[in-house]
This record gives C-alpha cells, structure tokens and sequence, in this order.
C-alpha cells in the first residue's frame, strides 16, 4: 500500500492526469460497452476510473434513468472527476478496490477496463471480490491489452533486447502482467459466467507517421516504468538517455510497424444462486 492507502500504481506520475486524458479515446469505449451489452436505465461501476472520462462515457449510455459510480485508489484522481463530472448522474468513490466492496449496492453492470494488468498476482481474486456486487444476470467487462508493449517490426535488435528484458523485470518487480489480455475468458470460465463472449482487436496499430499522442504516450510509459523499478539499460553506454534515442528513432521511423491486440470479454452472472463467487483461488500465472 501506499501514502494514498492505495495500490502502488505503475505508471503514477506528475504527469499520469494528462497522459490518461490523452490516451482515452471515448469512441472505443462506447463501442466497447455497447457490445458488452451496456442498456439504458442501468447502475454501472466503472473500476479504476482514474479521471472519470470513462465513467462520464458509461453514464452517458444508461440514460434515460440510468446511473454510474467511478472507483479509484489516489484521493488527487477523484477530485478532477468529480470537478468533470457536471450534473450526471454519477458518484466518484475514492476507495482501495483490491479490497471487498461488498458494502456497495449491487450493479446491473460492472466495467474493468485496463486495470488487471497492473495486478497479475492478485487479478482473479480482485475480479472474484468484485463479482459480489454485481446483480444476478448483470454483466461483467473485462478489457485488457495482450502481448502488451512488445509486438514491433524492424527493431534494433539491442533495443528489442533491452524491452523484453524490461517488461521481465516489470512482472517480477512490479506484478505487470503483459499476457493478462488472454486470461480474461479463463477468469470467467472458472467462476461460472453465462454468456461469455470474447471479442480481439488492436489497441495499438501504428504505421506510417507517428502521431503526438503515441509518440508521448510510449515515451511516457518507457520513462516512468523504467524509473519505478530502477531498471539498468546496462546495453546503453549512456544508460536510459541512449536508449530513449533509440527508441524515439526508431518509433519516427514511418516504416516500423507496431501493434498490440485488446481482447475484451463478458458474460453474466447466473440468475440461480451463484456458488461460483466462493470458488478456491485460483493460483497465480
């Protein structure tokens, strides 16, 4: 935990408010929801809001009569979503969501989007505590990235190196988890979901010339991961500052080819009496 009573977050930073505005796009998230079945008139829980820009979207698809509650571990986060937040009909919660939520009142539909990644030790039992909450035959989304950061072509092969032997130290330092996308189906599966479905497509698909906002975005996440975890770029003579060279080179080059698969899944709660919400543990990948 940390001075936030929180979760110790990868990628926070002065500059995390500004990075997640940039990089929510609110078109993929409507898409998103509206093939997970999102409706009018439902109670949604967006976990891990981070600065309400998706909560606000969600809220905005269950009107008429519908509601939505954002939840989020750092105090500084809920305070900009709630200055966003107008006169929706939504709630920010600055709560520990890792821990039992079960005071809430129950959901009709439950997002969890780009969060598990962060918590590969604790992903299933997280979505397990959270399935309490939600209604029987609501709706759970799960949304992650797979083979995350680490699908490229024509890298230089010591920068490629160096990123493999990055995203390693993440999973053992800092419990990232780049597979998580791919775990998602199976998370369902073993707690008994009805109508799983499962959608892939790409997150990341860069070619041609690099746009401002992946431009940022990348070196944002390769500055501020590297530095949590004080990772060595021992192959650099110059350290971080020589492979930020040849990072930035190589992502302005407009030959690369970059991308990163999203893989969604859903599926509802059964309406009988759901025993699967206190199945065993499932043991960490």
């Amino acid at each position: 935990m940390n001075k936030h009573n929180g979760p110790r977050y990868l990628m926070e930073s002065d500059e995390e408010f500004f990075r997640l505005e940039l990089k929510t796009d609110i078109n993929a998230v409507n898409d998103q929801a509206r093939w997970a079945g999102i409706e009018p008139g439902m109670r949604v829980l967006d976990v891990g809001c981070g600065i309400g820009k998706t909560t606000l979207a969600l809220c905005d698809l269950v009107q008429p009569g519908g509601s939505a509650v954002g939840i989020d571990f750092l105090e500084q986060r809920i305070k900009c979503a709630e200055e966003a937040r107008g006169e929706k009909n939504v709630e920010f919660i600055c709560r520990d969501f890792t821990q039992p939520l079960d005071d809430l009142e129950l959901f009709d539909f439950v997002w969890i989007r780009f969060v598990l990644e962060y918590f590969r030790n604790e992903a299933f039992e997280l979505v397990r505590k959270i399935s309490r909450i939600l209604k029987p035959g609501g709706t759970l989304c799960l949304i992650d990235l797979d083979y995350n950061c680490m699908s490229h072509f024509e890298m230089p092969e010591r920068l490629e190196k160096t990123l493999m032997e990055l995203i390693a130290t993440l999973e053992e330092k800092a419990t990232f988890d780049p597979y998580m996308g791919r775990k998602l189906y199976s998370y369902l599966y073993k707690l008994g979901f009805a109508d799983i479905r499962v959608r892939v497509g790409a997150h990341h698909l860069i070619y041609g010339d690099l746009g401002n906002v992946d431009a940022y975005n990348w070196l944002k996440k390769l500055e501020v991961a590297s530095k949590r975890i004080g990772f060595d770029f021992h192959r650099y003579s110059s350290g971080y500052e020589g492979c930020v060279e040849e990072f930035t080179a190589f992502f302005n080059n407009p030959g690369r080819f970059t991308y990163t698969p999203l893989i969604s899944a859903c599926g509802h709660r059964r309406r009988d009496e759901p025993q699967f919400l206190f199945c065993k543990k499932m043991p960490p990948c």
